[in-house]
This record gives structure tokens, C-alpha cells and sequence, in this order.
């Protein structure tokens, strides 16, 4: 912070200041003058980041680290008590570039100008955790941490592949856990180095041959903890995509339960160790074993059971079975039975419809009428109608054939045949005078046999 940025001093007042002998201002001792200047350096300076270069380390008998944190203009002591240290995570050597959350305070009995270090971490780390955080929120807007899209683990792996490299601490408690708990699941090692210049690309080579191979149900990809620069392989974006793109569910156990890569996201279930990986790959044979005799017990129960129930039904059963003969009979009285009560059901009602015909029959005939008088005179009037019919057919066919004759006489046809004819224009106009003809003209003569067309020469008309 710039010297004109800095908020004014707070005056200094010691708790019980020294009079001047002369009645002038008081006269502080060293001591409140040190401790003023130590509250005014921790008002004015909250918990800050420094960064610089460790010198001077000294681990002291009882746990606390006295350092010089250094860059090229300038130095200043550094305290980090026990308290802190044990949560640091590693030891700081000479030499080593640093970033450490400080108070800045004075150490009051020397009137040294100190640090008082509560965190520390290598420098660069803030630097790291800065691109953790901005390659998981954009791997995470892509969609390739969807709770959705993780995969179930297999219920009974038959072939586990391992990620990891075959010096690492990590592949022998794996394969230790294995063998435990799973002695007959087999293991494939895809090797590649999970540390330094290039990891990350041969740990996301080493994935896809594995998805390649198809050969295994369940991947592991494992290594044991570290700092954030050792683990740091796997937060790498290619990492992350090739998990995510593997054919089989993979299972990243990297690092200690409090380490969090982002191979961890983008894999179908994080474990919080390779050990643990490891046991969440393959459930412990005995524990199938167990369960395998818990359901032959529960079979074997629910088979007795069963069996049991069926013999109960079976003595029922026998209890009711009855001799077939015996059966036969009685269905024969109850077939009898029935006869009788279908014969007493259908001739009685037949008797009673047969009595009640007799009765409307004899009360139909007490009502008829006698007819035969009237049949008689229908006859008669029948006979008077047929003769009167025919002698006006008779008169009507004489009438028909006299008013054929008459038009026999006066149609046009018998007068073609005396020799007229009829003469017409070509609209089929008969004409009646001469001057209704014109010279070169066509007309239609009709005649008994058949018509002619006829063309007219000239016209000399004649009144004869």
C-alpha cells in the first residue's frame, strides 16, 4: 500500500505515562511504545498475502518455524507457531518461493518489525487454484459434470483396468484391496507416469487405450497424495475429457480425502483414496458369499414352506375326494330331479294354455255372425258386375274402332298415297303458296315412299 495511502496514525497512549519534570507533553517508556506501534501495525494491516523467497529457516525444538521472507530489495522476519505449522501441508526449504496470510505486528521485548504467519503455500499455488476453478466452471457449463450423465458402477466386475503408474504407492494398496476383498476379479495396468512435464497427456492416452481395448467393466484412475503442483496432472482439460469419454465407468480416486482434482468431477464416482477406489470397484467376495447364503437360507425357508402349505392342500383334498361310483349315483338322483321338476314345469302351463284356447274357441264361435245370406247376395251382385263390365268393354272396343277408321281416313299418309305430296324448305317449313318458293332454291318434297331434294330453276306461279 502506497505511504499516502495509509489511514493516519492512531496517537499513542500509554496507560500510565511518565510526567516531564518541567509540566511538558508525557514522556513514553520503550515498552508502550512498542506495544502502540504494535496495535497501530495490526489495525492498519488486516491478514494479508505476501510473497517472497524463504531464508534463515529454523524449525525450533518447540514447533514453531522463525524464517526471513525475502525478495531483491528488502527482507523481514517471519514467525509461524506450532499451531499453525502442523496445517501447512510441507516443509518450507531454504530457497523455496513462498506465499504466506500474515498479520504484520512488532515484536514488542526486541522492537522488531515481524510477520506473525497463520497459512503458507508454495508460490504459485493461488495461481493454480485460480485455473482449477476457471477450467471447472467451464468444463461444467459444457455439461461434462452432469450428475445424469454418471454412470452406474457394475455389480459384478469381472476385469478391472488401473490407471496409474507401477512405481506409485497408490497401485500397491490397490492391488492389495483387490486381492483382499476380490481375489477373482482380474487386473489390467495401463502404465503412465502421474506426475511432471507431460503426465497429463500419457494419463489421457492411457484412458483411451483402455476405452479402446473395451477389455474391462470398471476403470480406476489413481495416484497417492501430493501437493497441488504433484497432483496437478490431473486437472488438466485432456484428462477430464477422456474420463469423460471413456466406454467404461470410471472411478478416480487421486490424492487424500481433502485433495479435489477435477479428473474427481468428471468421473462417475470420486473416492476419496485408491484404497477406497478400490473398494467401491469390487464388493468384498465374502460379502456376496454371505449374502449368497443368507438367499440359499431364505430358499431353503420358503421352499419348506411350500412344501409344507402343498401337503396341507394334498390331505384336504383327500378328505373331499369321494368313491366315483358313489358320485355317479348321486348325480343320477339329482339328473332325475330335474326331469321331473322340467316335466311338472312344462306340462302344466301346456295344460292350462290348452284349456284356455278351448274356452276363447267356444266363445268365438257363440259370436260369429251368419253369413250365408250375404255370401249369397256377394255372389249374385258379383255375377252382375262381371256382365256389365264386359258389355261396356264390349261398346268401348266398337267406339276404338270406329274413330280408327276415321283417322285412317284423314291421315296424312293415305293422302301421300293418292299421289300429293308435301313440300318444305330446309328448315322443315311446309309451304303453302308459290310465292313462298324462290328461284335456285332447295326444298324438300315428301312423298308415300320416301322425300327428294328438289332445286328450283325459276318460280312462274299459277292460280288453276
Amino acid at each position: 500500500m502506497p505511504a499516502d495511502k495509509f489511514p493516519p496514525f492512531p496517537s499513542a497512549r500509554p496507560t500510565q505515562p511518565a510526567p516531564s519534570g518541567d509540566g511538558g507533553p508525557p514522556v513514553l517508556t520503550v515498552s508502550a511504545l512498542n506495544q502502540s506501534v504494535a496495535r497501530m501495525l495490526e489495525r492498519t494491516f488486516p491478514l494479508i498475502w505476501v510473497k517472497g523467497e524463504i531464508s534463515n529457516f529454523t524449525r525450533a525444538a518447540s514447533g514453531h518455524w522463525y524464517f526471513n521472507l525475502k525478495d531483491d530489495g528488502a527482507q523481514v522476519r517471519a514467525v509461524m507457531f506450532k499451531g499453525r505449522a502442523q496445517y501447512a501441508g510441507f516443509m518450507p526449504r531454504e530457497g523455496d518461493k513462498v506465499e504466506v496470510r500474515t498479520l504484520v505486528t512488532l515484536y514488542a521485548p526486541r522492537g522488531d518489525y515481524q510477520l506473525n504467519v497463520e497459512a503458507i503455500r508454495k508460490s504459485g499455488v493461488g495461481d493454480l487454484y485460480a485455473a482449477f476453478l476457471q477450467l471447472k466452471e467451464k468444463l461444467e457449463r459444457e455439461g461434462l459434470f452432469d450428475r445424469d450423465a454418471k454412470r452406474a458402477l457394475p455389480l459384478f466386475p469381472r476385469r478391472i483396468g488401473i490407471v496409474t503408474s507401477p512405481q506409485a504407492a497408490a497401485l500397491r494398496d490397490v492391488l492389495t484391496t483387490l486381492r483382499r476383498r476380490a481375489p477373482h476379479v482380474e487386473v489390467v495396468l495401463y502404465p503412465t507416469p502421474v506426475q511432471g512435464e507431460g503426465s497429463a497427456q500419457r494419463i489421457a492416452a492411457a484412458i483411451d487405450t483402455a476405452s479402446a481395448r473395451a477389455e474391462c467393466d470398471v476403470l480406476l484412475v489413481c495416484r497417492g497424495g501430493g501437493s497441488i503442483e504433484d497432483l496437478w496432472s490431473f486437472n488438466e482439460e485432456v484428462v477430464a475429457r477422456a474420463i469423460a469419454g471413456c466406454a467404461m465407468p470410471v472411478i478416480s480416486g487421486v490424492g487424500h480425502e481433502t485433495d479435489f482434482t477435477i479428473a474427481d468431477f468428471a468421473a462417475d464416482l470420486r473416492a476419496p483414496t485408491p484404497t477406497a477406489a478400490a473398494e467401491l470397484a469390487a464388493t468384498a467376495r465374502e460379502d456376496w458369499m454371505a449374502g449368497l447364503r443368507d438367499h440359499a437360507q431364505d430358499l431353503t425357508r420358503a421352499l419348506r414352506r411350500s412344501l409344507t402349505e402343498k401337503a396341507q392342500t394334498v390331505d384336504w383334498l383327500s378328505r373331499r375326494l369321494v368313491n366315483p361310483g358313489a358320485y355317479i349315483q348321486h348325480e343320477r338322483v339329482k339328473l332325475l330331479a330335474l326331469q321331473t321338476r322340467l316335466s311338472h314345469a312344462t306340462r302344466v302351463p301346456l295344460t292350462r294354455m290348452q284349456h284356455r284356447l278351448q274356452q276363447l274357441s267356444t266363445r268365438l264361435a257363440h259370436q260369429l255372425p251368419d253369413t250365408t245370406h250375404a255370401r249369397r247376395d256377394v255372389a249374385d251382385l258379383a255375377r252382375r258386375l262381371h256382365g256389365a263390365f264386359a258389355a261396356r268393354q264390349l261398346r268401348e272396343r266398337q267406339a276404338l274402332a270406329g274413330l280408327n277408321a276415321q283417322l285412317e281416313l284423314l291421315s296424312p299418309q293415305r293422302t301421300l298415297e293418292r299421289g300429293y305430296a308435301i313440300v318444305a324448305d330446309r328448315n322443315g317449313r311446309v309451304m303453302h303458296s308459290p310465292a313462298e318458293l324462290a328461284a335456285r332454291s332447295e326444298v324438300t318434297i315428301r312423298l308415300a315412299q320416301g322425300s327428294a331434294e328438289v332445286g328450283i330453276s325459276s318460280v312462274q306461279p299459277r292460280l288453276d
